[in-house]
């Protein structure tokens, strides 16, 4: 095996390879790279049984091969190489880098041991990459981290005709986020699909300035791995079993009051009057006709601002919220007003943008009964 290459582009397919190399595995050969390098051609893969990513690049190969070798270790070399093209070739079991004049040996993995990663499934559809990358960074604040509870912790995925719907929810908050997209041909019916949100986040991310992200799923297969490939990225994520519990009755808010606030200015407020509360106490808001009141601390230590605000179907209306799940839930909006649909102390309270089409992007949060 031998090949040559240019630097930055054997920096960014490691880099992207290797986002998908366990933190820590009692199995050595998942800490690996796979490199193969065929007919000008250099394909860069990793897997850790979770997540299987390949990313292509140009190369110059002179002799056709693949290797194994350490992942993060041949990723700290990428970084430090000199600005030249780098020449990298297997003698035995010794796989060389170099570069202008700085040369790294390293040993190799046992290739016959490397699990076989799953096969990318049947494409279903495109979409939009920028949008999708927006869409799941929106829902993916209100999934949940504890792994004892895995269905908690993903983005549901559903396809119907043009229209997918990403939502999550870790019991104390909701978000859902619809955009357009495209299905195949063959696409028919519903389809969906729990994916890690973490894995999902960090994929879309990876693939958003793609301009077109296509979607993999077998249909018939009940847990199968899902797929999203891009330019020259291609990821292969498991999905996890389960569904989240249906959104429709809690985002039914029939008889709330409704307010409208400036978004950007409301997210300020929360974060300087958030300076004085204690770890996790909550954050009041006041609402009245015109302003909403924010306070936030106990007896001497407390903060407070007012800014303005409507409000109607009710004179006033108090929430209080966790300050950390309210800030998440006011950054993943983009609009510049928001419109909150309140039930009152201790009931739930539904977020959305006052310009947009209603439901396009909703965040729920349940009100704390303990009022600062």
């Amino acid at each position: 095996m031998e090949f040559r290459i240019d630097r930055g582009d054997l920096v960014e397919a490691v880099a992207w390879a290797a986002r998908a190399l366990p933190a820590r595995t009692p199995v050595p050969v998942l800490g690996g790279l796979l490199l193969d390098a065929a007919a000008g051609r250099l394909s860069v893969s990793g897997f850790d049984f979770e997540t299987a990513a390949r990313i292509g690049t140009d190369a110059e190969v002179g002799v056709a091969g693949r290797v194994l070798v350490l992942g993060r270790r041949l990723l700290d070399i990428c970084k430090v190489l000199p600005d030249w093209p780098v020449s990298c070739a297997l003698e035995g079991t010794r796989f060389t880098v170099e570069a202008g004049g700085t040369s790294f040996g390293l040993s190799t993995l046992p290739r016959e041991e490397y699990p076989t990663p799953p096969e990318p499934p049947g494409a279903y559809g495109t979409v939009d990459s920028a949008a999708f990358s927006t869409a799941v960074a929106q829902v993916a604040v209100a999934a949940g981290r504890d792994d004892t509870l895995p269905v908690l912790t993903g983005v549901q995925l559903h396809l119907e005709g043009d229209e997918m719907t990403l939502s999550a929810s870790d019991r104390y908050r909701y978000a859902v986020r619809r955009l357009e997209w495209k299905p195949e041909a063959a696409a028919e019916g519903v389809a969906e699909a729990l994916v890690p949100s973490r894995r999902l986040l960090d994929v879309s991310r990876s693939l958003a300035r793609c301009g077109v992200v296509r979607i993999g799923l077998d249909e018939g297969s009940v847990g199968g791995p899902i797929g999203f490939e891009g330019g020259r990225m291609r990821t292969v994520v498991r999905r996890l079993d389960g569904r989240l519990p249906g959104y429709g009755k809690l985002f039914d808010m029939a008889g709330a009051a409704v307010a409208e606030v400036e978004c950007g200015a409301l997210t300020e407020a929360v974060r300087r009057v958030g300076v004085v509360a204690e770890a996790n106490s909550p954050v009041r808001l006041d609402f009245s006709a015109e302003s909403v009141v924010l306070r936030a601390g106990y007896g001497d230590d407390v903060a407070t601002q007012r800014l303005p605000a409507g409000l109607t179907g009710a004179e006033e209306v108090t929430v209080a919220f966790n300050p950390a799940y309210l800030l998440d839930a006011l950054a993943s909006f983009e609009a510049p007003r928001l419109r909150v649909e309140l039930l009152g102390t201790g009931q739930r309270a539904l977020l959305g943008a006052a310009d947009a089409p209603r439901g396009l992007h909703r965040h729920l949060l349940m009100s704390v009964k303990q009022l600062v």
